[in-house]
């Protein structure tokens, strides 16, 4: 059917891809294939689909690198396919924002259903669920209402970390976790600091989408008004 979802899946194994493409072209959706991870960001930016299928083990870029990727520009449910189960895998993926676990081996007839729920949570169209918040990664730069917000690389980590899963609530060790690679000492006042900046100048493009929650941290809420970049 052409008037389907279309579901991009990116499993670099021939037959698991083959298999997962005739049981959802079964089901009435728009499959595309990508067999590596090399031009699979730059694909769903010119071809945006409505859900992914993405193996974690991939060759040129890994799955977990796409996910990251993806979800500094995109809301587009993402099931992660993956042969291992580690619990470090999983809460990775999680915290890269990833929807939903597929472990192989599985059922073709089950990751149908997983994409169908997962597309019911979005009603079905998550291209117009894209963050209004827009993340450049390359310029450490972030646009909102069209406009470009410069950003230090650390208020950039802050602001990418809350995007990539809006209305879950980041404790501050967590968001300092996320913003200092080096691992170094801070407080939590140090966080609460570069919130604070952050807050302003997103405050001077006339959003404020970073909330704070008495006692625990920060959660980012899309505001209504907020149109995507």
């Amino acid at each position: 059917m052409s008037g389907g979802a279309r579901i991009l899946v990116i499993e670099d194994e021939p037959k698991i891809a083959a298999l997962l493409r005739d049981y959802l072209l079964a089901a009435g959706y728009q499959v595309s294939v990508l067999e590596s991870g090399a031009g699979a960001i730059d694909h769903v930016r010119a071809q945006p689909p409505d859900a992914i299928l993405l193996d974690i083990m991939l060759p040129v870029e890994d799955g977990l690198s796409i996910c990251r990727a993806v979800r500094a520009f995109s809301a587009v449910p993402i099931l992660m396919i993956t042969a291992r189960v580690e619990e470090i895998d999983r809460l990775l993926g999680l915290e890269l924002g990833a929807d939903d676990y597929i472990c192989k081996p599985f059922s073709p007839r089950e990751v149908v259903a997983r994409v169908k729920a997962v597309l019911r949570r979005v009603g079905g169209n998550a291209a117009a669920a894209a963050p209004p918040i827009l993340l450049d990664e390359q310029r450490f730069e972030a646009r909102v209402r069209g406009k470009t917000l410069a950003l230090t690389p650390v208020e950039f980590r802050l602001l990418g970390r809350l995007v990539a899963q809006p209305g879950r609530v980041f404790s501050r060790q967590q968001l300092i976790d996320s913003l200092y690679r080096d691992h170094r000492v801070v407080s939590d006042r140090t966080v609460d600091s570069h919130v604070k900046n952050l807050r302003r100048k997103l405050a001077e493009l006339g959003a404020d989408p970073i909330a704070s929650v008495y006692g625990v941290g920060y959660r980012l809420e899309w505001p209504e008004d907020t149109g995507a970049a």
